[in-house]
């Protein structure tokens, strides 16, 4: 494996070594690894043995796309992968830019802030290559620009998701939005207003609370029926909102049969705790890591051996980015945007990527957006994940 290391631009060039002549297709990841953080001027680590947790992310998102590239070399795949610091205080993002080894990449890969994200977007578009955007979980205002890819979903997509499910499993019960005030929680209130409104005399009745952030149970328990499945859908992002509706609903849930529906940001809440099994717990994600799999099962025991720890979901988003994309550039050769809503050379998640047009007049398509939701649910402390 031939590799070009530039303190500079802190960008590490891995050409895989089984092509030696021809043409290699061009990858660049970025990544906030905080490099310049981590060193010193003499290049000696400055945390012991430990890392900081704000390195942790993006490290083990390059450490899992490392390890898809790893599987690549083995099999001569014909790549040339530039790895950059997207924290680097040496040389900042702007700047690494316009370096001259990305005047002919042809894919981009990154875990990006929504400043970043707008950058990297627009150099994309300008190249006319796929961005991939792996971990932020929005547009970040970007419009008619159709080499920008969302992969973690966006909250509008993540609404419609939770609509459709109470439209399939639930259209008859006792639907209760519950929320507080809030910029987010508007949003939330604003795109599930539009799919009832949308869906007419069909749609199924929602009935919408603003409970505030000091509620307790004797505040929710009036809007119940003990006569028919309550499914309540909560209306904010926070955790700290999650958890005090889910404790509260707990406490009626041996008297009301309750179903509490939720967003991707609960996969951080520990609902497996003795208090939360008197309710059934459902939230969305568009990310499958299923620790059955095979495949998850042997890329966690491989980082624990050479870590001594367990890696976190950014190293399999990490793997499973690099791996389905770099698979399809290498089939596509340099006609990837073309191809960017094919489905197959799956990992872990069953990614289903679809245009989006958020101006439906003039349907000017605006970006890619993965629009594929899995569903995760806690029944009596049990999690399992549902298409």
């Amino acid at each position: 494996m031939k590799k070009h290391v530039s303190f500079v631009l802190l960008a590490f060039v891995l050409a895989l070594s089984a092509v030696a002549q021809g043409t290699r297709h061009k990858i660049a990841l970025f990544a906030p690894l905080y490099l310049d953080s981590a060193f010193d001027a003499g290049g000696g680590y400055r945390y012991d043995k430990s890392f900081p947790k704000y390195i942790i992310p993006g490290l083990e998102f390059y450490q899992g796309a490392q390890a898809a590239l790893d599987s690549l070399n083995k099999v001569g795949a014909p790549l040339e992968v530039f790895v950059y610091d997207s924290r680097s205080r040496r040389k900042p993002l702007a700047q690494t830019l316009t370096s001259p080894e990305l005047q002919d990449v042809e894919l981009i890969i990154g875990h990006a802030s929504s400043a970043e994200v707008r950058m990297l977007a627009d150099v994309a578009q300008k190249k006319k290559v796929p961005f991939i955007s792996a971990t932020f979980p929005n547009d970040a205002g970007i419009k008619n620009n159709p080499y920008y890819v969302i992969l973690n979903s966006t909250l509008r997509t993540h609404v419609q998701g939770i609509y459709h499910y109470v439209q399939k499993y639930h259209s008859n019960d006792n639907i209760i939005f519950f929320r507080k005030s809030g910029a987010q929680e508007n949003q939330i209130r604003d795109y599930l207003q539009e799919l009832v409104t949308a869906g007419g005399a069909t749609a199924p009745r929602v009935k919408q609370v603003d409970i505030g952030t000091a509620f307790n149970s004797s505040h929710l328990l009036m809007h119940l029926d003990s006569t028919r499945k309550n499914v309540i859908i909560a209306g904010s992002l926070e955790a700290a909102f999650a958890t005090r509706l889910a404790e509260q609903l707990a406490t009626a849930g041996e008297f009301y049969p309750i179903t509490l529906l939720g967003m991707p940001t609960w996969e951080d809440i520990n609902f497996h705790k003795p208090e939360y099994k008197t309710i059934e717990i459902v939230y969305s994600t568009p990310f499958n890591y299923n620790s059955s799999s095979s495949v998850l099962s042997a890329l966690a025991e491989d980082f624990t051996a050479k870590t001594s720890g367990r890696p976190t979901d950014m190293y399999y988003r990490g793997y499973e980015t690099m791996l389905r994309f770099a698979l399809l550039l290498l089939d596509t050769k340099k006609d990837v945007a073309s191809n960017l809503t094919r489905k197959g050379n799956y990992i872990f998640t069953q990614f289903d990527i679809q245009p989006v047009f958020l101006d439906k007049g003039d349907m000017t398509l605006d970006y890619f957006e993965n629009k594929k939701l899995y569903y995760v649910h806690y029944i009596n402390g049990v999690r399992s994940i549902t298409n």
